[in-house]
């Protein structure tokens, strides 16, 4: 039986939980108990005030006081006036540290991340369409149906929550490729993106 990861797990340096957390599974609850879950394969990590593109660099405020702990907190921003993405606070309290949830590899539920995207995939088994459903920050949280309303500051370690990051119970970890994060316009020059080498679903460039 999958575990949900402990608090532990993200009570660490940013950087370390970006590459931990590839190939774990993070999984929305529905209230009819349907499951709807993806692989992590891409994340970024944000280092609080040593990071000028982080959200918390310039401190602790209403809107990214999740940020600051305790770990293992989902935070959500707006974006672009159109798009949810989804993180998780960790590092040690009042560091503002977080990781970004880049892109899934979609596991169960995918007619429903079809619904909630609002698209009308000919072909799921096709891997150029399913990309379309988890690849990029903002994909992902609609598949998932992430929102800050609903989801900012819910415990991802919690056996009671509806959004949970689990063990994949995997002895081997994957093979992990390092870039500099994208889509941003500070601090870009640091080797903060990881992503499963060679995996489809990923967004972005890859090298």
């Amino acid at each position: 039986m999958l575990k949900p990861l402990p608090r532990s797990f993200y009570a660490r340096h940013p950087r370390i939980v970006a590459r931990a957390l590839l190939g774990n599974i993070l999984v929305r609850i529905c209230k009819d108990g349907q499951i709807v879950s993806g692989r992590i394969v891409e994340t970024e990590a944000y280092l609080g005030a040593k990071d000028m593109a982080a959200h918390s660099y310039a401190g602790k405020t209403e809107r990214n006081a999740v940020m600051f702990g305790p770990a293992g907190h989902c935070y959500v921003y707006f974006t672009y006036g159109m798009h949810f993405c989804a993180n998780v606070s960790c590092d040690k309290e009042n560091h503002g540290g977080a990781v970004l949830f880049r892109a899934l590899e979609p596991l169960e539920g995918a007619e429903q991340m079809m619904l909630w995207r609002g698209l009308k995939l000919k072909d799921f088994n096709n891997a150029k369409e399913r990309k379309l459903l988890t690849s990029g920050p903002g994909r992902l949280a609609q598949a998932l149906n992430i929102t800050r309303p609903r989801d900012n500051g819910k415990d991802f370690t919690s056996a009671e929550s509806d959004l949970i990051i689990f063990d994949d119970g995997q002895m081997s970890r994957p093979r992990i490729t390092t870039t500099v994060r994208i889509g941003i316009t500070k601090s870009t020059e640091l080797p903060l993106r990881f992503y499963v080498a060679g995996n489809p679903f990923v967004s972005g460039k890859k090298i």
